[in-house]
């Protein structure tokens, strides 16, 4: 076990170089790609419904119907939470390397094909977007494990959290293109076929240029991701999957030696502790085991719940997003402007928001994480939540007077600021950080996928609570809800609990990934067997 040790011992303690900068930007432009999917549709929505669900005579614009907008807004997220858990399961099975591949090219190929979406008819256009959305979620999901996987066993123990969370902290730059690209395509669609507003002429207001407006923002996702594929497909293995899952300790270090451009010293030309030759510790446990659990299930148990509870609160925020951009005038009734006009001013009011506090709260955690740890970043995270939650709540009817909304907005913001300066990046560090090598992508596509299915209960569960109790003043085609205040009191429980179930997530600043695992262990301790090598006299642990 000590040639392992050595290639691993390297990359604990290796300067920054190069190769980490080249690593983060590979693992990033899939998040960045990632994040400009899944939230580009949200971009878009409104304007399918003027296009697909125009009703002549209605004083509104025409709008998808609740249980299609889920399904439009929802597919994606059902395809990540499958994703995260499969390829998750895969990356520890064939190699992180080997499947990498696959995320990406599934993502290519069904970026484009959401914006070929066939057909003229409303059932054929959004049945076939769907298709697409939930495989190209499908795609996404695999990224989540492999990203942080890989990035954290490339990583030096000293600055691995920044590394980790820098490829998370793409997200922030994949929401910001995705609305500077829509402004500048609505911008230049709107220029060129000059359309009045809704209420000035219904049919007018849409022109039929506008149907290639969100098949573009779509398709524009697949580039990104094509960019990398290269570069992906040529990063080695990782040494940590060769050295303790492959057990080829040889091949391990012969990559890592390339990749950082050191000589790593090894024994001489010792066979490698190949397949045949492997260490079979006492302690190569599963995860459906007694041992997983005794070690690691409060860790999952954390990890799981924590990202669940974060993304019910993260994602539901976008409920209120629309009250608070008409209420300060950022978005105007939709009558009052044209189709494409609306798509113009939803991007830009959303590239705002990613601007003055999403791409900030990331970087925050870059530049800390591994000065203050994660703990405590995410323990703040929560507790700055939950404040934050209950201020907007409590005096909700006190905010929604003319005069109060920039409080509301500075209120909102910081909310956001501290998700991600906090719980959203937090949850996507640790998992990669502290189960052992032949199951860390497994742990985290679980830790992933239970946050996608937060993200669900957050995106639709709260769709129909934050309706007002009232029926007839709640949305076309929702039953009554419990009213946005009672909905925010929820949120605040909830981010309440998130900071409670913190303290099951254990702390990794500056400790090696082995130590966190405690693989380092295994093959010292529990009786590891050992066997002789005659041919060179010396002892291998099986």
């Amino acid at each position: 076990m000590a040639g392992d040790m050595k290639v691993l011992n390297a990359l604990d303690t290796a300067k920054t170089q190069w190769y980490h900068f080249t690593a983060i930007i590979i693992a990033g432009m899939g998040f960045f790609t990632d994040a400009y999917d899944l939230f580009c549709i949200s971009l878009v929505t409104k304007l399918l419904g003027r296009i697909y669900y125009h009703v002549d005579g209605s004083p509104k614009p025409g709008s998808l119907p609740p249980n299609v907008s889920a399904a439009v807004n929802g597919v994606a997220f059902c395809g990540t939470l499958a994703g995260q858990l499969f390829f998750g399961w895969l990356g520890d099975k064939m190699g992180r390397k080997k499947v990498y591949g696959m995320t990406l090219m599934l993502m290519c190929l069904c970026s484009v094909a959401s914006g070929l979406s066939f057909g003229r008819e409303p059932k054929t256009v959004l049945a076939t977007l769907c298709f697409f959305r939930f495989w190209l979620g499908f795609g996404i999901g695999g990224d989540y494990p492999l990203s942080a996987t890989i990035m954290s066993e490339y990583a030096n123990k000293k600055t691995r959290g920044a590394f980790i969370a820098a490829v998370f902290a793409m997200q922030g730059f994949g929401i910001l293109a995705g609305g500077i690209f829509a402004i500048i395509i609505s911008a230049a669609f709107q220029a060129s076929f000059k359309a009045p507003a809704y209420e000035v002429d219904a049919l007018g207001s849409t022109v039929p240029q506008a149907d290639y407006v969100w098949r573009i923002i779509l398709m524009v996702g697949a580039v990104p991701a094509l960019l990398t594929y290269y570069w992906r497909m040529k990063m080695p293995e990782t040494a940590r999957y060769t050295a303790l899952v492959a057990k080829n300790v040889q091949q391990a270090t012969a990559d890592m030696e390339k990749v950082m451009h050191v000589d790593i010293a090894t024994e001489p030309k010792e066979p490698a502790v190949t397949a045949t030759t492997a260490v079979k510790s006492s302690n190569e446990f599963g995860l459906f085991t007694k041992q997983f659990l005794s070690r690691h299930g409060l860790h999952l148990l954390g990890t799981t719940s924590t990202w669940f509870l974060l993304d019910i609160a993260y994602y539901s925020q976008n409920l209120f997003q629309k009250d608070i951009f008409s209420a300060i005038g950022w978005i105007p009734a939709a009558k009052t402007m044209s189709a494409v006009e609306e798509v113009y001013k939803i991007a830009r009011a959303q590239t705002l928001i990613a601007l003055c506090s999403t791409v900030p709260g990331y970087w925050f955690t870059v530049f800390l994480i591994d000065r203050i740890g994660r703990f405590t970043i995410q323990l703040l995270g929560f507790a700055m939540m939950t404040i934050f939650m209950f201020a907007l709540a409590i005096p909700y009817n006190h905010w929604t007077h003319p005069g109060n909304h920039i409080g509301f907005v500075v209120l909102y913001s910081l909310t956001f600021f501290f998700a991600n300066f906090g719980p959203n990046a937090t949850t996507f560090v640790v998992p990669a950080e502290i189960f052992p090598a032949r199951l860390r992508s497994t742990c985290h596509g679980i830790s992933a996928a239970s946050g996608k299915l937060g993200a669900m209960v957050g995106a639709f569960g709260f769709l129909y609570l934050a309706q007002p109790q009232d029926k007839t003043k709640a949305d076309a085609g929702y039953p009554a809800g419990i009213g946005v205040r009672n909905s925010l009191i929820v949120l605040g429980v909830i981010n309440f609990l998130g900071t409670v179930l913190t303290f099951l997530v254990p702390e990794s600043k500056g400790k090696s990934l082995e130590e966190m695992s405690r693989e380092n262990e295994d093959s010292t301790e529990e009786g590891a067997q050992v066997e002789n090598y005659p041919s060179n006299n010396r002892t291998v642990p099986v």
